[in-house]
């Protein structure tokens, strides 16, 4: 792999489990990976204070990469 991304899809989810909003986010993947080579690596998904309310939360529940 050359090259790629992660997309992440964050949701608002409010006091009774309604969701509220989806935040997407993206980051590059770490690159390039060689053949039958792994790599593990930790993100961070950040939303703006002012779209989650007090009471509500966040869950990040898909992720999606795609590479070359």
């Amino acid at each position: 792999m050359r090259s790629g991304t992660v997309e992440f899809a964050t949701h608002v989810i409010g006091l009774l489990g309604t969701d509220w909003a989806t935040i997407t986010s993206s980051q590059p993947l770490p690159a390039p990976i060689g053949p039958r080579s792994r790599k593990t690596e930790t993100y961070t998904v950040c939303v703006d204070a002012w779209r989650v309310p007090l009471g509500m939360h966040i869950e990040t529940r898909e992720v999606t990469a795609d590479w070359r």
